[in-house]
Protein backbone atom coordinates (compact mmCIF):
# COMPACT_ATOMS: atom_id res chain seq x y z
CA UNK A 1 0.00 0.00 0.00
CA UNK A 2 1.48 3.30 -0.51
CA UNK A 3 -1.86 5.44 0.26
CA UNK A 4 -1.59 7.67 3.71
CA UNK A 5 -3.38 7.02 7.23
CA UNK A 6 -4.72 9.35 9.64
CA UNK A 7 -2.34 8.71 12.57
CA UNK A 8 -1.83 10.37 16.54
CA UNK A 9 1.12 11.73 15.99
CA UNK A 10 3.34 14.62 18.08
CA UNK A 11 6.69 17.07 16.82
CA UNK A 12 8.19 17.61 20.53
CA UNK A 13 7.38 16.76 23.96
CA UNK A 14 4.82 18.07 26.18
CA UNK A 15 1.63 18.75 27.47
CA UNK A 16 -1.37 16.35 25.73
CA UNK A 17 -1.58 19.50 23.44
CA UNK A 18 0.99 18.45 21.51
CA UNK A 19 -1.15 15.31 20.13
CA UNK A 20 -2.51 16.05 16.57
CA UNK A 21 -4.59 14.18 13.69
CA UNK A 22 -1.84 13.91 11.34
CA UNK A 23 -0.96 11.89 8.03
CA UNK A 24 2.09 9.18 7.65
CA UNK A 25 2.17 6.62 4.84
CA UNK A 26 0.54 3.14 5.47
CA UNK A 27 2.75 0.02 6.93
CA UNK A 28 4.04 -2.07 4.43
CA UNK A 29 3.03 -5.36 5.80
CA UNK A 30 6.54 -6.98 5.45
CA UNK A 31 7.45 -10.98 6.00
CA UNK A 32 6.01 -13.13 8.80
CA UNK A 33 3.67 -9.81 9.98
CA UNK A 34 0.17 -9.17 9.46
CA UNK A 35 -1.23 -5.48 8.38
CA UNK A 36 -4.24 -4.71 10.46
CA UNK A 37 -6.68 -1.93 10.31
CA UNK A 38 -7.30 -0.72 13.91
CA UNK A 39 -10.56 -0.24 15.29
CA UNK A 40 -9.80 0.88 18.57
CA UNK A 41 -6.64 1.57 20.66
CA UNK A 42 -6.53 2.51 24.57
CA UNK A 43 -4.27 5.04 26.50
CA UNK A 44 -1.33 2.85 28.55
CA UNK A 45 0.93 5.34 31.20
CA UNK A 46 4.18 4.66 28.79
CA UNK A 47 1.97 6.78 25.90
CA UNK A 48 2.26 9.31 28.60
CA UNK A 49 5.89 9.19 29.84
CA UNK A 50 6.97 8.59 25.93
CA UNK A 51 4.77 11.91 24.95
CA UNK A 52 5.82 14.18 27.93
CA UNK A 53 10.30 13.16 27.36
CA UNK A 54 10.43 11.26 30.63
CA UNK A 55 11.65 8.00 29.49
CA UNK A 56 14.83 9.44 28.38
CA UNK A 57 17.33 7.82 25.88
CA UNK A 58 14.96 4.64 26.44
CA UNK A 59 11.94 6.35 24.92
CA UNK A 60 13.85 8.21 22.16
CA UNK A 61 15.28 4.27 20.94
CA UNK A 62 11.52 2.97 21.26
CA UNK A 63 10.02 6.34 20.08
CA UNK A 64 11.86 6.98 17.28
CA UNK A 65 12.22 10.47 15.57
CA UNK A 66 9.68 13.14 15.22
CA UNK A 67 7.08 13.15 14.27
CA UNK A 68 6.62 10.42 16.97
CA UNK A 69 3.26 8.00 17.02
CA UNK A 70 1.33 7.14 20.05
CA UNK A 71 -0.51 4.13 21.24
CA UNK A 72 0.70 0.53 22.22
CA UNK A 73 -2.33 -2.23 22.14
CA UNK A 74 -5.13 -2.81 19.51
CA UNK A 75 -8.09 -4.05 18.21
CA UNK A 76 -8.70 -4.58 14.45
CA UNK A 77 -9.48 -7.04 11.23
CA UNK A 78 -6.54 -8.13 9.36
CA UNK A 79 -6.50 -6.74 5.82
CA UNK A 80 -3.40 -8.43 4.77
CA UNK A 81 -1.65 -12.08 5.84
CA UNK A 82 0.90 -14.49 4.18
CA UNK A 83 -0.75 -17.14 2.88
CA UNK A 84 -0.28 -21.07 4.51
CA UNK A 85 1.19 -19.09 7.77
CA UNK A 86 0.09 -20.28 11.37
CA UNK A 87 -1.98 -17.18 12.32
CA UNK A 88 -4.84 -15.09 12.10
CA UNK A 89 -6.58 -14.73 8.24
CA UNK A 90 -7.96 -12.01 6.45
CA UNK A 91 -10.81 -10.95 7.39
CA UNK A 92 -10.53 -12.17 11.51
CA UNK A 93 -10.51 -9.80 14.56
CA UNK A 94 -7.48 -9.61 16.11
CA UNK A 95 -5.89 -8.05 19.52
CA UNK A 96 -2.43 -7.54 20.49
CA UNK A 97 0.25 -5.57 21.44
CA UNK A 98 3.03 -3.91 19.35
CA UNK A 99 6.77 -4.88 20.28
CA UNK A 100 8.74 -2.58 22.07
CA UNK A 101 7.18 0.32 19.93
CA UNK A 102 4.37 3.24 19.60
CA UNK A 103 2.18 3.93 16.76
CA UNK A 104 -1.16 1.72 17.14
CA UNK A 105 -3.75 4.89 17.39
CA UNK A 106 -3.37 4.97 13.64
CA UNK A 107 -5.66 3.57 11.18
CA UNK A 108 -3.23 0.52 10.32
CA UNK A 109 -0.64 -1.40 12.44
CA UNK A 110 1.95 -4.33 10.56
CA UNK A 111 2.69 -6.66 13.21
CA UNK A 112 4.23 -9.56 13.67
CA UNK A 113 2.30 -12.95 13.05
CA UNK A 114 3.53 -14.06 17.00
CA UNK A 115 1.96 -11.42 18.76
CA UNK A 116 -1.85 -11.16 18.14
CA UNK A 117 -4.43 -13.73 18.32
CA UNK A 118 -8.45 -13.36 17.35
CA UNK A 119 -10.22 -12.22 20.15
CA UNK A 120 -13.16 -14.42 21.69
CA UNK A 121 -16.90 -13.99 20.06
CA UNK A 122 -19.39 -11.34 21.96
CA UNK A 123 -16.65 -8.42 22.15
CA UNK A 124 -17.31 -5.43 20.35
CA UNK A 125 -13.86 -3.47 19.47
CA UNK A 126 -14.30 -0.55 22.05
CA UNK A 127 -14.46 -3.09 25.01
CA UNK A 128 -12.36 -5.41 23.53
CA UNK A 129 -9.51 -2.72 23.51
CA UNK A 130 -9.83 -2.66 26.91
CA UNK A 131 -8.73 -6.34 27.81
CA UNK A 132 -4.56 -6.55 25.89
CA UNK A 133 -2.99 -4.50 28.42
CA UNK A 134 -4.39 -7.60 30.82
CA UNK A 135 -1.69 -9.74 29.78
CA UNK A 136 0.44 -7.22 32.08
CA UNK A 137 -1.33 -8.82 34.85
CA UNK A 138 -1.06 -12.36 33.87
CA UNK A 139 2.66 -12.18 33.39
CA UNK A 140 2.46 -10.17 36.71
CA UNK A 141 0.40 -12.76 39.29
CA UNK A 142 1.01 -15.86 37.13
CA UNK A 143 4.96 -16.16 35.90
CA UNK A 144 6.22 -13.25 38.66
CA UNK A 145 4.80 -13.76 42.00
CA UNK A 146 3.50 -17.01 41.12
CA UNK A 147 0.13 -16.14 43.04
CA UNK A 148 -1.28 -19.40 45.17
CA UNK A 149 -4.82 -20.34 45.91
CA UNK A 150 -5.49 -18.79 49.25
CA UNK A 151 -2.59 -16.20 49.68
CA UNK A 152 -3.37 -12.69 50.17
CA UNK A 153 -2.80 -10.48 47.52
CA UNK A 154 -2.54 -6.31 47.93
CA UNK A 155 -3.00 -4.62 44.22
CA UNK A 156 -2.74 -0.83 44.28
CA UNK A 157 -4.10 1.11 41.27
CA UNK A 158 -6.96 -1.56 41.72
CA UNK A 159 -9.02 0.47 39.55
CA UNK A 160 -6.55 1.46 36.81
CA UNK A 161 -6.35 -0.07 33.69
CA UNK A 162 -3.94 -3.38 34.92
CA UNK A 163 -5.32 -3.27 38.52
CA UNK A 164 -8.72 -4.08 37.39
CA UNK A 165 -6.96 -7.09 35.89
CA UNK A 166 -5.32 -7.98 38.57
CA UNK A 167 -8.35 -7.76 41.11
CA UNK A 168 -10.15 -10.03 38.59
CA UNK A 169 -7.12 -12.65 38.39
CA UNK A 170 -6.53 -12.33 42.00
CA UNK A 171 -9.85 -14.20 42.36
CA UNK A 172 -9.38 -16.68 39.46
CA UNK A 173 -6.15 -17.89 40.50
CA UNK A 174 -7.76 -18.37 44.07
CA UNK A 175 -6.12 -15.42 45.92
CA UNK A 176 -8.08 -13.58 48.76
CA UNK A 177 -7.80 -9.83 47.28
CA UNK A 178 -7.30 -6.63 48.79
CA UNK A 179 -7.83 -3.73 46.71
CA UNK A 180 -5.88 -0.09 47.18
CA UNK A 181 -8.18 2.57 44.91
CA UNK A 182 -9.72 6.18 45.11
CA UNK A 183 -13.22 6.32 47.64
CA UNK A 184 -15.43 6.98 44.30
CA UNK A 185 -14.12 3.39 43.08
CA UNK A 186 -13.86 1.35 45.81
CA UNK A 187 -17.43 -0.28 45.25
CA UNK A 188 -16.06 -0.88 41.26
CA UNK A 189 -13.17 -2.67 43.20
CA UNK A 190 -15.78 -4.80 45.12
CA UNK A 191 -17.34 -5.90 42.28
CA UNK A 192 -14.57 -7.05 40.26
CA UNK A 193 -13.88 -9.55 43.49
CA UNK A 194 -11.54 -7.68 45.88
CA UNK A 195 -12.69 -9.11 49.34
CA UNK A 196 -11.32 -6.00 51.28
CA UNK A 197 -11.02 -3.00 49.40
CA UNK A 198 -9.67 0.63 50.76
CA UNK A 199 -9.09 4.33 49.87
CA UNK A 200 -5.36 4.63 49.60
CA UNK A 201 -5.58 8.47 50.45
CA UNK A 202 -6.86 7.79 53.92
CA UNK A 203 -5.59 4.86 54.60
CA UNK A 204 -1.95 3.80 55.83
CA UNK A 205 0.18 0.82 54.55
CA UNK A 206 0.82 0.13 58.34
CA UNK A 207 -3.05 -0.30 58.47
CA UNK A 208 -3.33 -3.00 55.92
CA UNK A 209 -1.83 -5.78 57.32
CA UNK A 210 0.55 -8.29 55.64
CA UNK A 211 0.66 -10.09 52.36
CA UNK A 212 1.95 -12.94 50.16
CA UNK A 213 2.03 -10.80 46.80
CA UNK A 214 1.88 -7.39 46.54
CA UNK A 215 0.57 -5.94 42.73
CA UNK A 216 1.95 -2.54 42.43
CA UNK A 217 0.92 -0.29 39.54
CA UNK A 218 1.84 3.04 41.03
CA UNK A 219 5.10 2.76 41.27
CA UNK A 220 6.09 4.99 44.45
CA UNK A 221 6.64 4.85 48.31
CA UNK A 222 8.13 1.02 46.85
CA UNK A 223 9.69 0.29 50.27
CA UNK A 224 6.22 1.45 52.31
CA UNK A 225 4.77 -2.00 50.53
CA UNK A 226 7.66 -4.05 50.26
CA UNK A 227 7.34 -4.26 54.17
CA UNK A 228 3.71 -5.55 54.07
CA UNK A 229 5.13 -8.88 52.71
CA UNK A 230 5.13 -11.91 54.83
CA UNK A 231 8.12 -14.19 55.09
CA UNK A 232 8.35 -15.58 51.48
CA UNK A 233 6.04 -12.86 50.25
CA UNK A 234 6.70 -11.71 47.11
CA UNK A 235 6.61 -8.17 45.11
CA UNK A 236 6.14 -7.01 41.94
CA UNK A 237 5.75 -3.47 40.41
CA UNK A 238 4.83 -2.44 36.49
CA UNK A 239 5.88 0.94 37.10
CA UNK A 240 8.89 3.04 38.71
CA UNK A 241 8.71 7.00 40.27
CA UNK A 242 9.56 9.03 36.81
CA UNK A 243 10.52 12.43 39.57
CA UNK A 244 13.23 10.09 40.93
CA UNK A 245 13.68 7.46 38.08
CA UNK A 246 17.21 6.05 39.07
CA UNK A 247 16.08 5.71 42.96
CA UNK A 248 13.71 3.79 42.05
CA UNK A 249 15.45 1.66 39.77
CA UNK A 250 18.31 1.38 42.50
CA UNK A 251 15.75 0.18 44.78
CA UNK A 252 14.32 -2.41 43.05
CA UNK A 253 17.59 -3.51 41.78
CA UNK A 254 18.67 -3.21 45.31
CA UNK A 255 16.06 -5.72 46.71
CA UNK A 256 17.35 -8.92 44.96
CA UNK A 257 20.69 -8.99 47.09
CA UNK A 258 19.71 -7.32 50.33
CA UNK A 259 16.79 -9.34 52.16
CA UNK A 260 14.51 -12.12 51.62
CA UNK A 261 12.08 -9.89 49.67
CA UNK A 262 12.59 -9.15 46.36
CA UNK A 263 10.70 -6.77 44.24
CA UNK A 264 10.32 -7.75 40.75
CA UNK A 265 10.01 -5.27 38.25
CA UNK A 266 9.24 -5.84 34.16
CA UNK A 267 8.25 -3.97 31.21
CA UNK A 268 5.55 -6.02 29.31
CA UNK A 269 6.08 -7.79 25.77
CA UNK A 270 3.35 -10.03 25.83
CA UNK A 271 3.53 -12.94 22.48
CA UNK A 272 1.03 -15.22 21.22
CA UNK A 273 0.92 -18.09 24.75
CA UNK A 274 -0.23 -14.83 26.77
CA UNK A 275 -2.92 -13.65 24.48
CA UNK A 276 -4.17 -16.99 24.06
CA UNK A 277 -4.83 -17.58 28.36
CA UNK A 278 -6.21 -13.93 28.02
CA UNK A 279 -8.62 -15.71 25.30
CA UNK A 280 -9.14 -18.45 27.73
CA UNK A 281 -9.69 -16.32 30.98
CA UNK A 282 -12.35 -14.03 28.92
CA UNK A 283 -14.04 -17.44 27.33
CA UNK A 284 -14.29 -19.07 30.57
CA UNK A 285 -15.85 -15.49 32.78
CA UNK A 286 -13.17 -14.76 34.47
CA UNK A 287 -13.09 -11.39 33.24
CA UNK A 288 -14.86 -8.45 31.97
CA UNK A 289 -13.37 -5.25 30.36
CA UNK A 290 -14.05 -1.73 31.94
CA UNK A 291 -14.39 1.18 30.08
CA UNK A 292 -13.66 4.53 31.60
CA UNK A 293 -14.58 6.99 28.25
CA UNK A 294 -13.96 6.61 24.50
CA UNK A 295 -12.25 9.19 22.48
CA UNK A 296 -12.14 9.33 18.41
CA UNK A 297 -8.88 9.47 16.72
CA UNK A 298 -9.15 13.59 16.66
CA UNK A 299 -9.25 13.56 20.19
CA UNK A 300 -5.92 12.39 21.40
CA UNK A 301 -5.04 14.47 23.13
CA UNK A 302 -7.73 15.11 25.32
CA UNK A 303 -7.69 10.71 25.89
CA UNK A 304 -3.99 11.91 27.39
CA UNK A 305 -5.37 14.55 29.67
CA UNK A 306 -7.86 12.26 30.74
CA UNK A 307 -5.80 9.61 31.90
CA UNK A 308 -3.08 12.44 33.72
CA UNK A 309 -6.10 13.99 35.32
CA UNK A 310 -6.43 10.45 37.64
CA UNK A 311 -9.02 8.57 39.16
CA UNK A 312 -9.75 6.75 35.88
CA UNK A 313 -12.11 3.43 35.77
CA UNK A 314 -10.61 1.17 34.14
CA UNK A 315 -9.55 1.87 30.66
CA UNK A 316 -9.73 5.32 27.99
CA UNK A 317 -10.09 3.85 24.90
CA UNK A 318 -9.94 5.86 21.05
CA UNK A 319 -11.63 4.78 18.48
CA UNK A 320 -10.08 4.65 15.68
CA UNK A 321 -12.82 3.77 13.11
CA UNK A 322 -14.00 7.84 13.92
Amino acid sequence: MTESMRAALYDRYGPPEVIYEGRRPIPERGEGRILVRVLASSVNGGDLSGREGSLGWLGALALGPFPKAVGLDFVGDVVEAEANVYGPAVGDRVWGVLPRAFGSMAEYVSVPVDCLVRVPEGLDPVHAAALPVVTTAITALRDKARLRPGERLLVRGATGGVGVGGVQLGKAYGGHVTALAREENLELARELGADRAFDYRTTSPADLGSFDVVLDTVGTDLPAYRRLLAPGGRMVTISFDLTRPWRSLGYIVGSTVFGPRRVRFFSGNPRRELFEELNALVEAGHLRPVVDRVYSLSEVAGAHRALESGGVRGKIIVDTST
